[in-house]
């Protein structure tokens, strides 16, 4: 029986995370996505993910010095970020520099394990130089090199502004990439998996997975969530719920809310509101208000509840992240998701290849082109 979109469909076995989707649960490596979000880092849900468990004090060290010494990229590869057109989508951007990255790497087409992690390294500590520089450039602004003595996040952050980060900014960011750091079997993971099942190199199964992230139906929907919200903002004589009401009964789809798994609320979407809140408090704005009102009337209208995407964009917008960021910054977390189901997949491959069924005509006669 054939399934569109293989909704429902068990296509492999995993132990990276698991989704429960009736009672709203997400667990990495068996945590729960909310002890994680409350008590652990990014760096140390990268560590995770990567070795099954988590790390002690000197390992989580050792390997957030690992990564940092990592984070400068090439000189080719600023110099192709500086040539590219001023048009081009930052994610365009990173998926180009990536396959560049690959072209560099000497031992890109070994697929060893140990390999395999140094990659993944690699390509996890670059990434956000990538983002950054691509900021800094599209603003006509002098690159900030980055330093080692900031975790992944604030390093980020000290890059992209030029700044000290804050630390209400680093946590709130942070707490976000473990939210987007992994989520089992979805569009851009699977892609990036399927490259892994032919034997491909680890950048070329990236560069897969990066674009298909940015799809609107998968990593482009906060972007959409957010062009929403100003379109609300700007109505003055609408309230935000007369507005869902008009957009539904004009047969528009509202963004950001329902999920391909989830029944109920989305677990990470429950996390991102209490930070939304608290970004939107500090820095005075409303844009939470605003989702609130939506997200009520939305549920009442239709039933769905908001997905990741849905606060998320408010989260990024109170760091100051232009919308065509968005994506990236989701991006930047999931490549934890994504090298890690890659590595799964090299050591246990098998070549992933579904089947079809043929629904066009069959046993048609070949004419001449004389007589078509």
């Amino acid at each position: 029986m054939v399934k569109e979109g293989m909704d429902g469909v068990v296509a492999l076995q995993s132990d990276i995370s698991r989704i429960d989707g009736e009672k709203g649960e997400l667990e990495y490596r068996g945590y729960s996505i909310h002890d994680l979000a409350e008590k652990s880092s990014y760096e140390e849900t990268v560590y995770l993910l990567w070795h099954g468990d988590l790390p002690t004090k000197d390992e989580l060290e050792n390997f957030s010095k690992d990564l940092a010494k990592r984070r400068r990229i090439p000189p080719e590869v600023i110099g192709l970020l500086s040539s590219l057109p001023e048009i081009t989508h930052p994610m365009v951007t990173l998926r180009t520099a990536i396959s560049y990255c690959g072209s560099l790497d000497e031992k890109l087409h070994v697929i060893e394990p140990e390999e395999n992690l140094e990659k993944s390294k690699e390509i996890m500590a670059m990434i956000p130089t990538i983002i950054a520089y691509t900021h800094r450039m599209r603003k006509g602004k002098k690159l900030v090199h980055p330093r080692q003595d900031l975790d992944r996040t604030a390093n980020f952050l000290w890059m992209l502004k030029g700044e000290e980060p804050d630390p209400l900014e680093v946590k709130a960011l942070d707490t976000d990439l473990i939210l987007h750091a992994e989520h089992t079997l979805n569009a851009s993971t699977y892609s990036s998996r399927i490259a892994a099942s032919t034997e491909s190199d680890m950048y070329a199964g990236i560069v897969s997975a990066t674009g298909t992230l940015m799809g609107p139906l998968h990593g482009g929907a906060s972007q959409w969530v957010m062009e929403m919200l100003r379109e609300v903002r700007k109505k003055e004589n609408t309230s935000p719920e007369e507005w869902v009401k008009e957009q539904l009964e004009a047969g528009e789809i509202i963004p950001g809310f329902g999920h391909r798994v989830y029944k109920g609320m989305d677990p990470r979407a429950k996390e991102l509101k209490k930070l939304a809140q608290g970004l939107d408090e500090r820095k005075g704005n409303d844009w939470c208000s605003i989702s609130e009102k939506i997200e009520k009337a939305v549920k009442e209208e239709k039933g769905l509840y908001p997905n990741v995407d849905f606060y998320a964009a408010t989260v990024y917008v109170n760091l100051g992240t232009p919308d065509e960021f968005f994506i990236p910054l989701f991006a930047m977390a999931r490549i934890a998701g994504w090298t890690t189901h890659m590595m799964e997949q090299y050591k246990k491959n098998k070549l992933i290849r579904p089947l079809q069924e043929y629904v066009g005509e069959k046993e048609k006669e070949y004419l001449s082109i004389e007589k078509r």
